[in-house]
C-alpha cells in the first residue's frame, strides 16, 4: 500500500465529478473542495471527494457576450 493510495489528483477528481481539471483546482484553491497542495498537485482524500460527489451540482456559467 502506497502513501498516496488514498487520494485523488484533479485530474483524476475531474473524471469522477465529470467536470473539467482546472474546476477542480478553482474548488480547491476556494475551499469549498478540502485539498492539500504538494508541490504543484491538489491532492483530494478519496472520501472527501466521495462525500463532495454526492452534493456537488455543477453550475454553468454565464457565457459573456461580445459588445460590438
Amino acid at each position: 500500500m502506497t502513501l498516496l493510495e488514498d487520494y485523488y489528483n484533479a485530474i483524476e477528481a475531474a473524471r469522477r465529478l465529470k467536470i473539467h481539471p482546472e474546476t477542480v483546482k478553482r474548488l480547491c484553491r476556494q475551499g469549498d473542495l478540502p485539498a492539500i497542495k504538494l508541490h504543484n498537485t491538489w491532492l483530494i482524500k478519496r472520501d472527501i471527494l466521495d462525500n463532495f460527489a454526492a452534493t456537488y451540482v455543477p453550475r454553468r456559467g454565464a457565457r459573456r457576450r461580445l459588445l460590438r
